[in-house]
């Protein structure tokens, strides 16, 4: 079902114009989609994904007889090209977009809901379908999706006798413990920027905060856990201008014990020679409710007004997200594939314990715009806003939420 034209005033680089309106139909209807090309606009840059990436889009065309245009484009910059694409009219027939923009073209009508084209959406993740819906209408799918956990040393936590942390007094004990005069305890990206916010999402979550309300006693608690690990002398000062990367650096090179991280980080680590590292779901305040972030790229179908090519991409939509290239994702991203059952065997061929923890970590994610929407940029602005306040001491973890929250429009 196609979405009936928005009421609501676009905000997107003022693209209320865009009314390139196609209905389209169930993919398994086209009659003959050989001969077609259509575009394709990613962000997968690095190695070996990107080859990956190619030899699976051609690997979907070739028995249908679709020939794949690929455009790269680097993360940083897909909202703005695809922005300006949209006001030209010239957007791609298959985009890759990050989960949280999903909602945001969607919102001026410049992608098809899946189901206009018969799109099976009965067993994926939830919180990947959230992260893809507006309105009741599903929008793109991820083949793999990650979320963030803690990465532990474990030659470490034995050498000190500290066990791997799962709620949050035991993670404050925990860093306590393994800080010395030379390392602290623990770290965590809290940059000014959505990167920060991702990385304390888990704590707002798992408190019982919701974005809807970033000055609850719930957020406010959370904030002042994170503040209380830097003020015991756990966490270094440092965190609010490390990126993801660099805690990453800290924990291989052996400098910080505990870390909040990503599961796409598995290759990495398991490249560092000597590196006895485990991972767990991220501590919460009772080790129960866990909630933490999804991560992951969506494959989604933007409107054209070429019916052809619109059916041929969802063709390919479709088979990037078959079991066999869901898994052979996950393997090249590090990550887990978004559907449920191919998730669970996948967990089941590796038998890795990181690979179980992940599986039941992301059985657990929830989309930032979940609640939201398109609105969710704002407050997430605010959010990193409100923890770079309370970490450099410039405001009470209460004060710095009232603040932030004000500038939320």
């Amino acid at each position: 079902m196609t979405r009936s034209k928005l009421s609501r005033p676009v905000t997107f680089l003022g693209i209320a114009a865009l009314t390139i309106g196609v209905s389209g139909c169930a993919a398994s209807e086209a009659t003959d989609t050989a001969g077609v090309t259509i575009s394709v606009v990613d962000s997968i840059t690095s190695e070996p994904g990107s080859t990956d990436l190619a030899a699976m889009l051609d690997a979907c065309g070739e028995p249908e007889g679709i020939t794949i245009a690929r455009e790269q484009v680097p993360s940083s910059e897909v909202v703005q090209k695809v922005l300006q694409r949209a006001s030209s009219q010239t957007l791609p027939d298959l985009l890759q977009l990050d989960n949280p923009d999903v909602v945001q073209f969607a919102d001026i009508d410049a992608l098809h809901p899946l189901a206009d084209f018969g799109i099976d959406l009965e067993a994926y993740n939830e919180g990947m379908l959230g992260a893809s819906t507006l309105d009741g209408d599903v929008y793109g799918l991820a083949p793999s999706i990650n979320t963030l956990v803690l990465f532990y040393n474990k030659d470490l936590l034995a050498e000190a006798g500290v066990d791997v942390p799962a709620t949050w007094d035991e993670l404050r004990d925990a860093a306590a413990a393994l800080t010395t005069a030379d390392r602290y305890g623990f770290s965590m990206s809290a940059t000014a920027s959505y990167e920060g916010t991702w990385q304390f999402l888990p704590y707002i979550w798992s408190n019982g905060g919701d974005e809807k309300d970033i000055t609850s006693p719930e957020t406010v608690e959370a904030l002042e856990f994170v503040v209380d690990l830097m003020k015991d002398g756990s966490m270094s000062q440092s965190v609010v201008g490390w990126g993801q990367g660099d805690v990453l650096d800290q924990f291989t090179a052996g400098e910080v014990p505990l870390v909040e991280g990503g599961i796409w980080t598995f290759k990495t680590l398991n490249a560092v020679e000597d590196l006895n590292w485990g991972v767990s779901t991220f501590p919460t305040p009772d080790g129960g409710n866990l909630a933490t972030p999804l991560g992951g790229k969506v494959w989604t179908l933007p409107v054209t007004g070429d019916p052809e090519k619109a059916a041929a991409a969802a063709k390919i939509l479709e088979c990037l997200n078959s079991d066999e290239n869901q898994t052979a994702n996950a393997e090249s991203n590090g990550a887990i594939p978004s559907n449920v059952s191919v998730a669970a065997e996948f967990a089941k061929q590796n038998e890795l314990d990181y690979i179980e923890t992940s599986v039941e970590a992301v059985k657990h994610v929830r989309a930032r715009t979940r609640e939201l929407g398109v609105d969710w940029p704002a407050t997430a602005t605010a959010i990193h806003t409100a923890l770079q306040s309370a970490l450099t001491g410039q405001q009470t973890a209460e004060e710095a939420l009232n603040s932030a929250a004000s500038t939320i429009r």
